[in-house]
């Protein structure tokens, strides 16, 4: 799979989250503080990482921010794209499984390499729910969008 990372920091959790996409097999596009000459500020490394989502560059993200918070609402400004913070596994389970959510945020204060492992882990083992009322829940925000969709 091919997933964009974006950091506003270049702090050892977000070097890290770098590192263990790759030895999962992930191929790895990086944005912001991690790609030397990039706009490191999370607004706009969060809506890079966001747009290769949605123009299908990447088949996924993660965005990160010091609390995560700026790096989750910049991606979900970006129309198709559905960006959950999520500070613990059940979190990223449910955010996969009932939200299919396609872009992960952390935060690089709070995320430790063992939570993040933890957090990639449930990210990844959780499928999108094909319950009729999770699917309608996920077609309603991509109404929201203006009808744009970006497949899971």
């Amino acid at each position: 799979m091919r997933i964009s990372v974006s950091s506003d920091m270049d702090e050892p959790v977000a070097r890290s989250l770098v590192a263990q996409l790759r030895e999962r097999g992930h191929e790895v596009v990086t944005h912001g503080a991690l790609r030397p000459g990039d706009d490191p500020q999370w607004a706009a490394c969060s809506e890079a990482a966001a747009r290769d989502v949605a123009d299908g560059t990447s088949d996924q993200a993660v965005v990160c921010c010091w609390t995560g918070t700026g790096a989750s609402i910049a991606a979900n400004k970006v129309p198709g794209v559905r960006a959950a913070l999520c500070t613990d596994a059940y979190t990223a389970d449910g955010a996969r499984r009932w939200n299919d959510a396609n872009v992960l945020a952390l935060s690089l204060r709070l995320t430790s390499e063992p939570l993040m492992k933890e957090i990639l882990d449930a990210w990844f083992a959780a499928a999108p729910s094909e319950d009729a009322e999770d699917r309608e829940n996920v077609a309603h925000v991509g109404r929201l969008d203006g009808g744009r969709t970006v497949p899971s």
